[in-house]
């Protein structure tokens, strides 16, 4: 262990984050008391956060998000090979015996809609599976709302119970082409069990949104997670994280200097001084600059390097997974943590953030001499930053998996966020949840 930096800006912070904070209607003045980091503004946890008058709307308690897997069994099994293996027999058969049908139209259907596609929507239901059928084929008895819900988790969409323009998407997806997304995806599946599967790993699935962290064979944690924008998207990666930096600086990465954070600069050239971006020629170490004296029209990013000093204004939060590899790519924490309540979650520049990081952090370093359950939060409370360089690296895995089976015999497609599946039919619905507010505000972020 060492630390090689020291820093107090936490005490301002905690002064800030105090005077801001207040006791939600209802809590105990004399309740637990909450690690200080969660008395700043959009770092809390979510319990901690003030509640919206729209989640007391049914409607919108109805549409929680709960998208993470709830099985025990990991990605990287026999058993879920061997379920992957069960769903492709089945879509075998649906499409041998002609597919099912599409629904027409455009326009959206509801529950108390008297539509005329209701007959083939239940029909469409009925065949992939969410809606029961009865003797008689058709299931008048059962509530086709309650298939359509189904449907939507199964398929990562909103869950509304209202067949909208994403679900009428997907819905309209040939059998042929779920059938050959199944076939890639034992693909894909094969080669993460082909090699050794380790007793204690780290694996993200981008198309999921979620990370789950492996020992034994069984899923300890899940967490939600936010990966990169199609037009920035996470890389398939194997690599090992190898440290925790607490605290960390963030040095901007060239393409991100030369995309995002130069363009900003020549609109709103004090951005630097209110991000706490310092600037520095030809290396993270070189001699810093003032930005006052740089015409950002004319500024060359290959030639200059910004490191954003460590706080809660860090775009890598207060905490990063350090993971050597080629494409410069990690885990880390981020201050925008209302971005894990939307259902799709590409919003990075090509790094991972995850929610809860710090539970991660724990489960990560529990097995560091000295680092006892707990000791990240004290760390944590200490305010300094510190590098953890573990004696017992874990190993982490970047995948791309759009579609695979539970145990239990559900199966789950994703909307092919990044095209890579290269079936032309498959639609990548995941649009912002509008449910959630306006879109999320302009960020510099990796």
């Amino acid at each position: 262990m060492r630390s090689n930096r020291g820093s107090n800006w936490h005490l301002a912070a905690l002064a800030a984050g105090m005077a801001l904070a207040v006791v939600a209607p209802g809590a105990s003045a004399q309740g637990p008391e909450r690690p200080w980091w969660e008395t700043i503004p959009g770092f809390g946890h979510p319990d901690s956060q003030p509640r919206r008058a729209s989640d007391d709307d049914p409607r919108r308690r109805s549409e929680v998000l709960d998208d993470l897997r709830s099985d025990a069994t990991p990605w990287r099994s026999d058993v879920m090979i061997q379920a992957m293996e069960g769903a492709i027999e089945r879509y075998e058969a649906i499409v041998s015996r002609g597919g099912w049908p599409t629904v027409p139209g455009t326009r959206m259907i509801r529950p108390e809609d008297d539509d005329e596609r209701v007959p083939i929507l239940r029909q469409r239901l009925m065949i992939s599976g969410e809606l029961r059928r009865s003797s008689g084929g058709f299931n008048y008895g059962e509530d086709w709302e309650a298939a359509v819900r189904r449907y939507q988790s199964n398929n990562g969409l909103r869950v509304t119970g209202r067949v909208d323009k994403p679900t009428l998407l997907a819905l309209n997806v040939p059998a042929q082409a779920r059938l050959a997304q199944l076939r890639l995806n034992l693909h894909r599946l094969r080669e993460l069990t082909q090699q050794r599967v380790e007793d204690r790993y780290v694996l993200v699935n981008v198309p999921a949104f979620q990370l789950e962290a492996v020992e034994h064979f069984q899923v300890e944690l899940r967490h939600r997670v936010i990966a990169g924008k199609p037009e920035r998207q996470t890389p398939t990666v194997r690599a090992t994280i190898k440290a925790i930096n607490f605290y960390p600086y963030w040095r901007v990465p060239e393409s991100v200097a030369q995309l995002d954070l130069i363009p900003r600069l020549v609109k709103e050239p004090d951005y630097l001084a209110k991000e706490q971006i310092r600037v520095f020629t030809g290396s993270y170490n070189g001699p810093e600059i003032d930005p006052a004296n740089i015409d950002w029209r004319m500024a060359d990013a290959s030639k200059l390097r910004f490191r954003q000093d460590p706080g809660p204004q860090n775009a890598l939060g207060l905490l990063r997974l350090d993971m050597p590899n080629e494409h410069g790519v990690y885990m880390h924490d981020t201050p925008m943590k209302a971005l894990f309540n939307q259902r799709a979650r590409a919003f990075s520049a090509g790094c991972v953030r995850v929610q809860d990081v710090f539970a991660l952090a724990e489960w990560v370093a529990r097995y560091e001499p000295g680092w006892e359950q707990g000791r990240v939060r004290e760390t944590l409370d200490a305010g300094r930053a510190f590098d953890l360089n573990l004696t017992r690296p874990v190993p982490v895995y970047f995948t791309y998996i759009t579609a695979w089976a539970e145990p239990s015999g559900t199966i789950q497609f994703r909307p092919d966020l990044y095209g890579r599946d290269g079936l032309h039919d498959l639609v990548a619905s995941h649009e912002r949840d509008p449910a959630d507010g306006p879109a999320p505000p302009w960020t510099l972020a990796p």
